[in-house]
C-alpha cells in the first residue's frame, strides 16, 4: 500500500502542474507573444519545485495537528480507496460500487455520448430579475460536500447565494436604466447582461478581492504555528544525534534542504528573468524575492484551502490574481511601470506562483494520505519533485499543441484571460478596485461575526452551481450524524467516504476517457466518422421547412466544407514570420520598444484576420402554422440544436425539452444512492 501511495503522489503532481500552467501561460500567446519550450518548461519546474518546498514546513501544522478540523477530501479519499482492498472486502466492494455509479451516470450525462439529461439545470426566478439558481449535478461534486462535512458546504453556499440572489439582483436593479457599459464590461449595457455575465464581469472580481483577503487574514492566523515549525526545524539543523529517533511517519526532508533549495531556486527563478526579461540583474532580484515571498504566502493558503473545501474548490485563479495585483502595484511603486515587457514580468511571477500554489494544494492532500495510511513523508516529498520535473518536461510541448486553439478562440481559456485583463487594466490604470475592495471588506465582515470567512469567499467567487451540489452532499452527512445515538455512527460514516471516493473517482475517470475518445474521434479520418464527419447531422425531424442559412434543408446531412477557412493557412503563416522577428527583437540589448510594440500590432492583427476567417456562422430557421424560430451557430465548434413543439409553438435550444427536469431527477437518485449506502447498517466480509 506505501509502495502504490509513492505511485500516486508521482502521478498526481502532474494534473495540478498543468492546471497552473495552462491558467497563466496561454495569455502570453493571446498577447501575441511566443515563449519557448524551454521558458514554459522551466516556469513549470521552478514554480512547481517551489510549491513543494514550501509545503514541508507546514506539513506538521497542517496535516497533524489540525487532523480532525481539516478533512483534506480528496487526500482522505485517496487513503480511503489505497486501504479498501486491505482486508475487508465490503470496503473495495463499496468504493468499486461508487465508481461504477459514478462513471455510469457521467457517461449517461455527458452530452457527446448520451446526453439523457442536463449536467447543469438552472432556473430564473420569476419576478426577481437576474436571480438564476443552478445546479453542476455531477458525482464528484456531491461527493467532495459529503467528505467535508454540512459546515464547510453551508457556509460555501451562503457565499454563493450571496453573490447570485443578492449582488447580482441588486446591479440589474441599478443598472437596469443605465445607458453605456460599466466597466469592466466593455461592450453591452446591465440591462442585456445574463446573470452569468454579470458574475463573470462583477461578482468574480469581488470573489477575487474576498479571497485575496480571507488567504491574507489565514495566513496571519498561522503565523505563530509557521515560526513554531520553523523554530523546530532549524534547530535541528547540524545538530548531533543524541540517540532520540524520529519516527519514521514523521520524518521530512531537512530544513537545509528546504532553505537551501530555496536559494536555488530564487536563484533560478532571478537568472531565468534576467536572461529573458529584464537584462538587469538588479530588477531580476525584485522579481525573484516577490515570487519567493508570494509563493510561500499562497503556498500556505492554498494548502489551508483544499484541507477545508477541496482541491476541486482551490480558487487558483484567485490567489493568481492577487499576486497579479500587488505585482503591479509593487512595479508601478519602484518605477518600473514604463518597462517595455513589465506586463511579461508581471505575468511571469504570476505564473511561478500560480503554478506552485497548485502543486501545495496537490502536495498537502498526498501528504494527508501519506499520513493516514502511514507513509514516509520524506519519500512522498521526494517523489513530488519526480512528478514535477517529469510532468513540466512536457509542458512546453503540450502548450504548442493548443497554442493555434487558445490564439483562435477555439479554446476560450477563461483564467488566462482573466489574468490578461487584470495586468492591462492594472498597469493601463483602470482596474474596478471599487470591486477588489468591496470583496475585502465582505470578507471582513464575515470573518468578524466569527464564520470561515475563506470557505465564504470561495462561494462568492465561484459559480453557485458549484456550492449547490456540494451542499447536497453535506445534508446527506448531516442528516447521518444527527442520529449520535447509532453505534453503527463511525462506520457507517466511513462507508459514506468510500461510497463518495467511488463516486469522484468514477466520474473523473470517465471524463478523461471521453476526451481521450473525442480526441482521437477528431483527429482521425474514418473512426467515429458520424461525429467527425463536417457538418449539420439531423438525428431525426417531423418538420420538412428547416432553413440552413436561408436554404431548405435537403436531407438529413447539411455539409460544411473545410473549404470555407479561406487563406488561413496563410495567416497562421505570416503569425508565425512576425512571432519569429518578435523574439529577435526582445532579445536585442536594448530592445527597440517602438519596434516590439510595432510587431505586436502585428501580430494582433493578423489574429484578428485569422478569427474572420475562421468564425463564420449558420443560422438554423424552422417555421410551424406561423410560429418561427432561429439560432445562429459557428463553424468549427460541437454543438447541439433541438428544435420542439408544443401547442403549436415552435422552441428551439442547446438542449432536449426534459433534459433539465431529467438532470434534477437524476441528480436526485444520485444522492438517494449516496443516502443509501451511508446509511445502510454495515456488513463485515472478511477475505
Amino acid at each position: 500500500i506505501l509502495e502504490t501511495n509513492i505511485v500516486q503522489t508521482v502521478g498526481s503532481a502532474g494534473e495540478s502542474l498543468a492546471a497552473g500552467v495552462i491558467f497563466t501561460i496561454p495569455a502570453f500567446f493571446i498577447w501575441g507573444l511566443e515563449p519557448s519550450k524551454l521558458e514554459i518548461t522551466v516556469i513549470a519546474i521552478v514554480g512547481g519545485a517551489i510549491g513543494v518546498l514550501f509545503m514541508i514546513p507546514l506539513r506538521r501544522y497542517l496535516i497533524v495537528q489540525e487532523h480532525g478540523k481539516l478533512p483534506y477530501p480528496e487526500g482522505t479519499a485517496c487513503a480511503e480507496v489505497l486501504v479498501a482492498g486491505q482486508g475487508d472486502i465490503s470496503k473495495a466492494k463499496t468504493l468499486f460500487q461508487g465508481m461504477g455509479i459514478g462513471a455510469l451516470y457521467q457517461a449517461l450525462m455527458h452530452n457527446r455520448l448520451f446526453g439523457l439529461w442536463s449536467k447543469e439545470p438552472a432556473t430564473h426566478i420569476p419576478g426577481f430579475k437576474g436571480a438564476e439558481i443552478g445546479a453542476e449535478v455531477t458525482p464528484e461534486l456531491l461527493g467532495v460536500g459529503y467528505i467535508i462535512g454540512p459546515k464547510i458546504s453551508a457556509i460555501m453556499l451562503s457565499g454563493g447565494i450571496f453573490g447570485w440572489l443578492v449582488l447580482i439582483p441588486l446591479i440589474c436593479l441599478f443598472g437596469e436604466h443605465c445607458a453605456t457599459p460599466i466597466y469592466p464590461e466593455m461592450s453591452n449595457l446591465i440591462k442585456d447582461m445574463g446573470p452569468g455575465s454579470i458574475w463573470s464581469r462583477y461578482i468574480r472580481y469581488i470573489g477575487a478581492g474576498g479571497v485575496a483577503f480571507a488567504g491574507i487574514f489565514s495566513l496571519i492566523k498561522s503565523i505563530p504555528i509557521i515560526i513554531s515549525s520553523f523554530k523546530a526545524g532549524l534547530s535541528n539543523l547540524g545538530k548531533k544525534d543524541d540517540g532520540e529517533v524520529t519516527a519514521r511517519t514523521d520524518l521530512d526532508l531537512s530544513m537545509g534542504v528546504v532553505i537551501g533549495g530555496s536559494l536555488v531556486l530564487a536563484l533560478a527563478a532571478t537568472i531565468f528573468l534576467n536572461m529573458t526579461i529584464f537584462h538587469s540583474f538588479g530588477m531580476s532580484a525584485i522579481a525573484g524575492i516577490l515570487i519567493v515571498v508570494f509563493g510561500f504566502f499562497f503556498v500556505t493558503v492554498s494548502s489551508r484551502i483544499v484541507g477545508l473545501l477541496g482541491s476541486s474548490s482551490n480558487p487558483i485563479s484567485g490567489m493568481t490574481i492577487a499576486t497579479l495585483l500587488l505585482t503591479c502595484i509593487i512595479f508601478i511603486l519602484a518605477g518600473m511601470a514604463d518597462m517595455p515587457n513589465v506586463k511579461i514580468a508581471v505575468l511571469t511571477v504570476g505564473a511561478f506562483v500560480c503554478i506552485a500554489a497548485a502543486i501545495a494544494g496537490d502536495t498537502s492532500q498526498d501528504l494527508k494520505t501519506g499520513f493516514l495510511i502511514g507513509s514516509t513523508p520524506r519519500y512522498q516529498q521526494i517523489g513530488e519533485f519526480i512528478g514535477v520535473i517529469s510532468s513540466g518536461l512536457t509542458m512546453g510541448f503540450v502548450m504548442y499543441l493548443l497554442k493555434d486553439a487558445i490564439t483562435s478562440g477555439e479554446l476560450p481559456a477563461p483564467q488566462a484571460n482573466l489574468m490578461k485583463l487584470v495586468v492591462d487594466g492594472v498597469i493601463g490604470g483602470n482596474l474596478p478596485w471599487n470591486l477588489v475592495i468591496s470583496g475585502m471588506f465582505i470578507a471582513l465582515g464575515v470573518e468578524l461575526l466569527g464564520i470561515n470567512s475563506l470557505a465564504f469567499a470561495v462561494g462568492l467567487y465561484l459559480p453557485l452551481s458549484l456550492s449547490v451540489p456540494i451542499m447536497a452532499g453535506g445534508i446527506i452527512r448531516w442528516i447521518l450524524e444527527k442520529r449520535k445515538s447509532d453505534p453503527d455512527l463511525e462506520e457507517k460514516r466511513e462507508t459514506g467516504v468510500l461510497y463518495s471516493s467511488g463516486l469522484i473517482a468514477g466520474a473523473a475517470l470517465t471524463g478523461v476517457f471521453i476526451m481521450v475518445l473525442m480526441g482521437i474521434a477528431e483527429n482521425s479520418p474514418g473512426l467515429l466518422e458520424g461525429i467527425n464527419k463536417p457538418g449539420i447531422h439531423i438525428s431525426s425531424t417531423r418538420l420538412s421547412n428547416i432553413e440552413i442559412n436561408g436554404q431548405p434543408l435537403a436531407g438529413t446531412y447539411h455539409n460544411v466544407s473545410p473549404s470555407v477557412y479561406p487563406a488561413t493557412d496563410d495567416i497562421v503563416e505570416n503569425i508565425s514570420q512576425t512571432r519569429a522577428a518578435l523574439r529577435l527583437l526582445q532579445a536585442a540589448t536594448p530592445p527597440d520598444a517602438a519596434a516590439i510594440d510595432a510587431k505586436k500590432s502585428e501580430i494582433a492583427g493578423y489574429n484578428d484576420q485569422l478569427q474572420k476567417a475562421k468564425t463564420q456562422t449558420l443560422t438554423i430557421k424552422a417555421s410551424l402554422n406561423g410560429s418561427v424560430v432561429e439560432k445562429t451557430i459557428e463553424i468549427g465548434k460541437w454543438e447541439q440544436v433541438y428544435i420542439s413543439e408544443a401547442d403549436g409553438k415552435l422552441d428551439i435550444g442547446g438542449e432536449a425539452p426534459g433534459n433539465q427536469t431529467r438532470g434534477v431527477i437524476a441528480f436526485l437518485l444520485l444522492c438517494a444512492t449516496l443516502a443509501y449506502f451511508a446509511m445502510r447498517k454495515p456488513v463485515k466480509i472478511n477475505d
